[in-house]
């Protein structure tokens, strides 16, 4: 049974570049900071919507386990935004956008009968898009060595690591839900044609901004405010971030018909993690 964790971290100590040296990896990670509190707020709120239509016991206690874990996924998150801001750098500008995206435009409609359901439909297939990447970097994040021999700084790794492991850990219950409501092939495949796009395009937002105020990189030339496909390919070599044909090889197995979640990452190896993180330990205490 899914269960989420009450982890709390310490962020006081924490480096403006917590990959040291390496500004670019660590705000290009860093967007998931400016995406997660705010988006999984929305997945919190679509999945209690949904709780009460579903009458598969088993599934309804894996939605509930979700939930808690999401909710504290956003928590967790909203600390690093928080220690951002006192070292000078606003993420306001942006994250108030992600907030209008998931709470406006994607959110409550005053609708009725199959109208609404069929928008609840529509945002669990969104929901189940978005699960498929952070499940397949969750799994990527529990084995990056690069990360370790780049000398990444432990909290922030352990937050990565613990938030990679129970996305594996709960990598089935979005897509399952989305097959009890729908069991096609057709709404599935085209959310994810449009999710994929926005998220690549929300992440390259995400990096420029964050690199353009960091207040660290002030003076230092244009060029090194700026990401560039150079530094990606470099990231991925060293370790630091995956590759782009790794991505794009486990983002299309998505639009396999034999598709299941079951298929990214190991439980194992999740669970294994979660039994030694510090956060999770200290939630246990």
């Amino acid at each position: 049974m899914l269960q989420a964790r009450d982890v709390t971290f310490d962020w006081s100590s924490l480096p403006a570049h917590w990959i040291p040296g390496d500004p670019f990896s660590t705000h290009v990670l860093n967007v998931l900071h400016l995406l997660l509190p705010a988006g999984e707020e929305w997945f919190v709120d679509v999945f209690t919507e949904a709780l009460p239509l579903i009458h598969d016991e088993s599934l309804r206690e894996d939605v509930v386990g979700f939930i808690g874990q999401e909710a504290v996924h956003s928590h967790a998150h909203q600390g690093v935004l928080d220690h951002l801001r006192e070292r000078g750098l606003d993420p306001t500008p942006f994250t108030d956008q992600m907030h209008w995206m998931f709470g406006r435009l994607l959110g409550p409609r005053p609708l009725t009968g199959l109208r609404a359901e069929n928008y609840l439909v529509e945002r669990l297939a969104v929901i189940a898009a978005i699960e498929h990447v952070t499940a397949f970097l969750g799994d990527w994040v529990l084995g990056a060595d690069g990360l370790d021999r780049a000398g990444t700084d432990p909290v922030m790794l352990d937050l990565l690591r613990w938030h990679g492991a129970e996305e594996v850990e709960h990598r089935s219950v979005a897509y399952d839900v989305l097959r009890y409501f729908d069991p096609g092939e057709t709404r599935r495949i085209r959310t994810q044609l449009l999710v994929a796009p926005v998220l690549l395009w929300l992440w390259i937002r995400g990096a420029r901004f964050l690199m353009a105020t960091d207040p660290e990189l002030a003076h230092a030339p244009a060029s090194a405010r700026r990401p560039h496909m150079s530094d990606w390919l470099a990231a991925s070599r060293r370790g630091t971030m995956p590759g782009p044909v790794g991505i794009a090889r486990r983002m299309s197995r998505y639009f396999r018909r034999s598709y299941h979640p079951s298929q990214e990452g190991s439980t194992a190896q999740a669970v294994h993690y979660l039994a030694t993180s510090p956060a999770a330990l200290g939630a246990l205490r």
